[in-house]
């Protein structure tokens, strides 16, 4: 199978990228290399890779020729960084998407699997929750990646036999993930214990999160492309959660470390507990969750510690 990622040479992208290849698939990459790593693709020289934005239609119309699936990741993420910059994050996260969109029905592609977010849905109403939860954002970045899901969902519609599955991602943690002061709460923590830096708990700690393991959602792109009968949205995660306090206490003992912890406010835009039902992914897609949180964080702080061995900063 022929097919492009955008955003391929950043955390997730990357990740897809290796089980894509590892299984026997041509594969394109288009990264603009701003939150990207050039050395994530270092091992895979049979890949094409395209240097440019996904915003750039001269360049996503390159790219998508011949692809028969296209793995969307290429996206402005975070909840903070949006606030911060709300336009920027609808630049990319709402026209980039359109640009790419647009190219696909050109150029015949079958199927677009998008990576969205559980930021879409706000503060929750309903725990566990299901994909027909009420959608509210409380952020710029859940509204852009709830209206990169509508646009997809509505290409699909208009222009069969296109079609489109977006996969909401909860907390996605892993190899390749680097330390970014907007990013995950676990590369934050990890990359800060190692050196010896306190770490900032905002609020009391007691909030909770679905945390899933990237191979898990290489997993659920994986599935989603192959599976020819299946459009919509799925929750992309563990179906488990966890406090931010205890999430400390097994990184410490991962690292075999003693943290200094201190406390802040808690953060606009955050939501006070998180945990999916990914039911629907299961019966549809087949996916099944397989990486536990302490064999992830073990294998994760290894993968840390290694970065800063070499000298990488994060």
């Amino acid at each position: 199978m022929q097919t492009l990622v955008t955003g391929g040479a950043g955390f997730i992208g990357s990740n897809l990228v290796r089980a894509l290849v590892e299984t026997g698939h041509q594969v394109t990459v288009l990264d603009n290399l701003l939150s990207g790593y050039r050395s994530n693709l270092e091992p895979f020289p049979q890949i094409r890779f395209i240097e440019s934005d996904v915003r750039d239609p001269d360049a996503v119309a390159q790219a998508v020729q011949g692809a028969e699936v296209v793995f969307h990741l290429a996206a402005s993420v975070g909840n903070k960084r949006s606030i911060d910059n709300p336009r920027g994050d609808a630049e990319i996260n709402v026209l980039g998407t359109l640009t790419l969109l647009e190219a696909c029905r050109k150029a015949g592609v079958r199927k677009i699997v998008t990576s969205s977010s559980a930021g879409i849905f706000g503060e929750l109403k309903t725990i566990p929750i299901r994909e027909d939860h009420p959608i509210e954002p409380d952020s710029p970045y859940g509204c852009t990646k709830l209206c990169e899901e509508k646009h997809c969902l509505v290409y699909a519609k208009l222009y069969p036999p296109f079609s489109a599955v977006c996969l909401r991602y909860f907390n996605v943690y892993g190899p390749n993930q680097r330390f970014d002061a907007y990013g995950n709460v676990i590369p934050i923590f990890v990359f800060q214990m190692l050196r010896g830096e306190p770490l900032t708990i905002f609020g009391d700690g007691e909030q909770t999160r679905d945390f899933v393991h990237v191979k898990d959602v290489v997993q659920a792109n994986l599935k989603a492309a192959m599976t020819r009968s299946v459009s919509g949205a799925f929750n992309i995660a563990s179906g488990t959660r966890i406090t931010i306090n205890r999430l400390v206490e097994l990184i410490s003992q991962a690292a075999g470390l003693t943290p200094q912890l201190r406390h802040g406010p808690p953060r606009p835009g955050d939501v006070r507990h998180s945990l999916a039902d990914v039911s629907k992914a299961a019966t549809e897609l087949g996916y099944n969750p397989a990486v536990g949180l302490e064999e992830g964080l073990a294998e994760y702080v290894q993968w840390a510690a290694s970065e800063l061995a070499r000298g990488k900063t994060g």
